[in-house]
Order: structure tokens, then C-alpha cells, then sequence
């Protein structure tokens, strides 16, 4: 019996991937909505983020963004022309979005600098080694993990959840309105480019690890993906988590204690 997937429904319906895929899904959809529904891009969205809470975040996601491109391109050499229907699609993938992840780190740039967070800022890093995590476990995967798996941890599971809340932070204008009229457009690119166009990628991403796992998938292999996959959306919501930590230790701390402290 042939194994091959050849995708015929829509790019965009879970109902298209053969139904090992669907359950993946299903299964980390909890682990992903912690992500997307965190209390910090609600707050982002209503501008009612501190300037601290700000700066970090953009500090501490910036070598995921920066090394966005090198996770795929390390991907990208995993695969042999002509091998497998899978690796040839994610070859001519790789190579067609490695230099659009390279704009998106100068949109970042623009990004942070509307914060007055500079490209300094960026490079020294000054923020808690927890906010490393996600970074580190990119690169893990990537250099060790097979392609299938790399791609499951990055492309479908962070492109993915990525694409979800900028969209949330852009659901209002009140956000953007913060800007100056002047250099708004400049400081919502990289959200704005997210929310409009990457809610493809992870789509993309999946028919491509479908491809390459076949119609098909062992326990075994099944277990692999769906555990990169969650991984990836539990450092990203540990990422948030720890970015919220400062302010609301402050905000559980006796009455009288922070009174003592400011007098």
C-alpha cells in the first residue's frame, strides 16, 4: 500500500491532513492557546503594558527572531535533492522564506527602537537567562532533531502561534495608536506582517511534515512531533510568564511593605 501524502483539500483546514495530523492538532491546542490567549498580548493589545515589561520582551525575543533564519537554514541542510517528495518540498520552501525571516529581524529592530530599545540593547542581552529558554531549544531542535521535528517545533508550532496573537494585538487600533502618527507604520511592521500573511506558514509547515512522515505515523513518531510541538509552546508561554514576574510579585507584596519601601 502506498504511503505518500498528497495534500487535495484546502491549505488551511485540518480536515486536508491525513488523521494522525488532525489529532496532533488537537492535541496541542490547549499548549497553544496558553500562548495566544496570555495575558501579557491582551494587555500589549489595549497598551496596558509597562514600559519595563515592554522593554524586556523585546530584548529577551530577540535572538528567536535574529536566528530565526539560521533554525532554517539548518534545516535546510538536512535535505538532498530528489530524495523524497517531502525534503524537495521543504528545500524549495526553506530556500524561498530564509530571506524573508532575515527582513523580519530589521522590522524587530523597528520594532524596538519605537520603544527606545536600541540594536545595543538587543546584542547585551541584560535580561534573565529564563528568557533564553525558547532560543535554546530552537537551536537544540534544529541541529539534532530530524527535519520533520525541527520543522514541527519552529515553523508550525512558533510561526504558528506567532501569526495567532500579533493578529490579537492588532484586533484594535489602540495599540498602534500609542506610535506617533509619523513613525507608526515603521514600528508595526513586524506585527503587522505577521498578522496579515504568516498564518500560512505553519499551514505550509505541516503539509510539508506530512509529506515527509507519510499518511501513516508510528506511535513512536507521533509522540516526537506532538512533544516538540508543545515544547515549543511551553517555553513560549514560560517566555511570557517570566516577563509578567517582576510586576506581579510587586503586586503581592503586603500593602504596608511597599508603603515602608517607597517612604
Amino acid at each position: 500500500m502506498i504511503d505518500t501524502f498528497v495534500r487535495t483539500g484546502p491549505l488551511m483546514e485540518a480536515s486536508s491532513y491525513p488523521l494522525w495530523a488532525q489529532q496532533l492538532i488537537s492535541d496541542c491546542s490547549e499548549a497553544k492557546a496558553r500562548v495566544v490567549e496570555h495575558e501579557l498580548y491582551q494587555r500589549m493589545r489595549d497598551g496596558r503594558l509597562s514600559p519595563a515589561i515592554m522593554r524586556q520582551y523585546l530584548i529577551g525575543g530577540w535572538p528567536v527572531v535574529e536566528q530565526f533564519a539560521v533554525y532554517m537554514a539548518q534545516n535546510l541542510t538536512k535535505t538532498r535533492f530528489a530524495r523524497h517528495p517531502g525534503e524537495d518540498m521543504a528545500r524549495r520552501w526553506l530556500m524561498r522564506n530564509i530571506r524573508v525571516e532575515l527582513n523580519h529581524a530589521d522590522y524587530w529592530v523597528n520594532w524596538c527602537q519605537a520603544h527606545d530599545v536600541s540594536l545595543d540593547d538587543l546584542k547585551a542581552q541584560r535580561v534573565p537567562p529564563e528568557l533564553h529558554a525558547l532560543s535554546h531549544w530552537c537551536a537544540q531542535s534544529c541541529a539534532s532533531d530530524s527535519l520533520a521535528v525541527a520543522m514541527a517545533a519552529t515553523n508550525y508550532a512558533i510561526e504558528g502561534a506567532t501569526g495567532e496573537w500579533s493578529a490579537l494585538v492588532c484586533s484594535t487600533g489602540v495599540y498602534a495608536e500609542g506610535f506617533p502618527e509619523a513613525s507608526r507604520k515603521r514600528a508595526m511592521k513586524w506585527l503587522k506582517m505577521h498578522a496579515q500573511y504568516d498564518d500560512a506558514h505553519p499551514w505550509e509547515a505541516l503539509e510539508i511534515i506530512c509529506t515527509l512522515v507519510g499518511r501513516q505515523a508510528s506511535e513512536a513518531r507521533q509522540h516526537e512531533l506532538r512533544q516538540a510541538i508543545t515544547r515549543s509552546y511551553d517555553y513560549m508561554y514560560l517566555f511570557l510568564e517570566r516577563c509578567l514576574q517582576p510586576e506581579r510579585q510587586e503586586r503581592s507584596r503586603p500593602v504596608r511593605e511597599r508603603a515602608a519601601q517607597s517612604a
